[in-house]
């Protein structure tokens, strides 16, 4: 979100997004897992920044565009209820911050008489604040938009901490031994918080990571161009 620096108006709008993004993916896991029986309906569904901000996920924001919430531990989900509904907790936060994506984007493009930006912006041209030459309000609705469309492609990438590894481990009926060289030194060992690190940071024009959020996402932005 730094490289939005330069264009203050969708910086903000970015850091919502994000903050947003995090609070939404909380709701979802928590509500998710209390409707499939897996939490206990006294447990708190509302969300806490102190809580469900990943202070390692806002570094990653920071410099590559995006980043993640608290990690969600396999765990923490038990899977003797049935691996379908284990699944379905950590598949809820980045369902329902993709599905929130789309619609802000749906909102900036019926608001908007232009659908250019929609056609030739990437996914990472909005996190790195590109002027799309739109006003105000429909330059907020589309970082908004993009932000929220990013965090939850982003927590789909099935390596910890990121919420896809706990869809794959749970869709595995036994889980075998390289996933679980991955809790090991993904999970355990912090190396998937490090491997996020630097695919924000390398390249430093463009990182790699969100040459990742262009592949996954430039087909969500152009449904509305």
């Amino acid at each position: 979100m730094l490289f939005a620096l330069g264009t203050p108006v969708a910086f903000v709008a970015l850091v919502v997004s994000f903050l947003c993004a995090v609070l939404l993916r909380a709701v979802a896991i928590r509500f998710t897992a209390r409707t499939v029986a897996l939490a206990h309906r006294t447990e708190p569904t509302l969300p806490s920044l102190r809580h469900d901000l990943d202070p390692f996920g806002a570094v990653g924001a920071a410099l590559g565009g995006m980043g993640w919430g608290r990690q969600l531990s396999v765990d923490e989900v038990p899977r003797w209820r049935g691996r379908g509904r284990a699944a379905a907790v950590f598949a809820a936060g980045p369902v329902a911050c993709i599905l929130a994506g789309e619609l802000v984007l749906a909102g900036a493009a019926l608001s908007s008489p232009d659908a250019t930006p929609f056609q030739v912006l990437r996914v990472g041209d909005v996190l790195h604040g590109v002027d799309p030459g739109l006003p105000y309000a429909q330059q907020v609705l589309l970082s908004l938009g993009v932000g929220l469309l990013a965090f939850g492609l982003l927590a789909l990438i099935p390596i910890p901490p990121l919420d896809g590894f706990g869809i794959v481990y749970n869709a595995v009926r036994r889980p075998g031994a390289g996933l679980q060289w991955m809790r090991l030194w993904f999970e355990d060992r912090n190396i998937g918080i490090l491997l996020l690190l630097v695919l924000s940071l390398f390249p430093g024009g463009y990182p790699l990571v969100t040459l990742i959020l262009d592949v996954l996402g430039n087909l969500f932005l152009r449904v509305w161009g």
